[in-house]
């Protein structure tokens, strides 16, 4: 008799397990369509952007600083922060590219 009590509450114990495994799977969903899926989107279109940096763009580096392309190799670019004052940057640290026509926020 106990074999049988034993017998059937084996089922019964995988089927708990899947429901106590299904909240994290589906909070694993949520993060993934959330937080990392459009972190790896806006990741590449960085990258793509930074790619195709050429001269005359004007830029932002990760330190704030505002210039212009005047020079592109393949890892650094060199930019001219006012007339005549040109320094070398490492493209990884460039944060955006500023459109042209775009006003800035505070006019």
């Amino acid at each position: 008799m106990t074999n049988l009590i034993l017998a059937a509450a084996q089922p019964s114990a995988g089927g708990s397990f899947l429901i106590q495994i299904m909240p994290l799977l589906l909070i694993f969903i949520i993060f993934w369509f959330l937080l990392i899926r459009p972190q790896q989107k806006r990741m590449k279109e960085h990258q793509a952007e930074i790619a195709a940096i050429k001269k005359g763009d004007k830029v932002v580096t990760g330190g704030g600083l505002i210039g212009k392309v005047t020079k592109v190799s393949d890892d650094e670019v060199e930019l001219e922060l006012a007339q005549g004052m040109r320094v070398k940057a490492v493209k990884g640290m460039i944060s955006t590219v500023i459109k042209p026509g775009t006003k800035p926020a505070n006019d």
